[in-house]
């Protein structure tokens, strides 16, 4: 099968799931075209029967903000037209969806590849809920032929704020090759991370504040008071500065080390004791099911699709948004007793490979395009009469305005 795949190319969950999806498609024999305007970050080297395709834009001094929607929507009708693509399938449905709509229509509908939509996290929690986006986000996504979400929660909030109809959303969780993300035979950076031999606690974020950085720094600062340990943050965004202030005003700056961006993080993280994840919101929590299957214990909040990923009491513990007296003592408790600790980490290990392996998850990424390919999945929702032809608000989107992409 050909297939076409854009996303946000960045540091991020929708980017992430995307590019090792097309990764994992093109080692089981597909044709994989990727299409964004820059090479996806985990789209490193030579691989068999995956291109990229780069969106060109042109600066126009007509346009305060380069319609990088319309551009996109040029380059995936000239690729399908091309390569004849069966699928085109793209991650966060801002705008690559509504461009994917318009490549269709450019080739007379029906004769143009399939559109299937994932749907990430804030596409439909925030950014899709703007009112400038919201009438385009709920056009796009009812158009799709077929439409997935990582998580029940997701499945359910699009239900209820985008009036798509029961049955029409297939949940396929996200994925990660378990032979990488793993604790044995993996380069381990504990002399230079702990070189005091100290406990390894983690964060990896994008720095932004629905991932709640200063309580990660709060809930740490009560760790340490009872275990010794270290804080490792990995990422950058607009909350570092007053993560670091909270680390210096509790006076745990000298055990926090901001590491900033990195792609490897499956070295970092096999190294790791504990992983903090205290989200105001996650619609499914990549980064703890990468934790987990490193055999690290997760902490974090019982919010969105996190109890979907880490099960309490035995990945770790799910906690209120806030509670960080809560999470503190339930890390303390893991880390504290190495049996205890020992027991989590093989729980999460387990759930991790058990769940969400790639070898699983992606035959049903295969599956469903071949009934949407076919024609067997529902039939897209019927467009109502409030529904404007074509949705006014956001339709020239430029690229790099939805920075929570990442929420996966």
């Amino acid at each position: 099968m050909k297939i076409g795949i854009s996303c946000y190319p960045t540091y991020g969950g929708s980017g992430a799931v995307a590019t090792e999806l097309g990764l994992e498609l093109a080692e089981r024999g597909h044709e994989i075209h990727f299409i964004s305007y820059a090479q996806p970050f985990r789209l490193d080297g030579f691989r068999e029967r995956v291109y990229f395709h780069e969106v060109e834009m042109d600066q126009y001094p007509l346009f305060e903000h380069p319609p990088y929607s319309l551009a996109l929507a040029v380059a995936m009708h000239e690729v399908a037209s091309h390569y004849d693509l069966d699928v085109v399938h793209v991650h966060y449905a801002i705008p690559h969806a509504t461009s994917a709509w318009i490549a269709r229509q450019m080739m007379n509908g029906l004769k143009g590849p399939r559109v299937v939509t994932t749907l990430h996290g804030t596409d439909i929690t925030l950014t899709g809920q703007h009112p400038s986006f919201h009438s385009i986000t709920r056009f796009s996504i009812r158009r799709s032929d077929g439409l997935t979400a990582v998580s029940q929660f997701l499945r359910m909030e699009t239900e209820r704020n985008f009036g798509v109809e029961e049955g029409r959303i297939r949940v396929i969780p996200n994925f990660i090759d378990t032979d990488r993300y793993r604790r044995q035979d993996k380069p381990c950076h504990r002399a230079t991370l702990a070189p005091g031999g100290e406990k390894i606690v983690m964060h990896i974020s994008n720095f932004r504040p629905v991932k709640r950085v200063e309580d990660v720094v709060e809930v740490f600062a009560r760790i340490r008071d009872r275990v010794p340990a270290r804080l490792v943050l990995v990422g950058d965004g607009p909350d570092r500065p007053r993560a670091q202030q909270r680390a210096e005003s509790l006076e745990v700056a000298d055990h926090v080390l901001f590491l900033g961006k990195h792609t490897s993080v499956d070295e970092l993280l096999a190294c790791a004791d504990l992983f903090l994840l205290p989200s105001e919101s996650e619609s499914f929590g990549l980064a703890a099911l990468e934790a987990m299957a490193c055999g690290v214990p997760v902490v974090a909040s019982r919010v969105g699709g996190l109890p979907e990923v880490v099960v309490d009491g035995e990945a770790g513990a799910l906690l209120e948004v806030g509670d960080v007296e809560g999470m503190a003592e339930a890390a303390v408790q893991i880390l504290g007793d190495d049996d205890r600790w020992a027991e989590v980490s093989r729980a999460a290990r387990t759930l991790a490979v058990d769940r969400f392996d790639a070898r699983k998850i992606v035959p049903v990424y295969e599956a469903f395009y071949r009934e949407v390919v076919e024609g067997t999945v529902s039939a897209p929702g019927a467009i109502s009469g409030e529904d404007p032809v074509l949705p006014a608000g956001g339709v020239t989107m430029a690229r790099g305005t939805t920075s929570d992409e990442e929420d996966s």
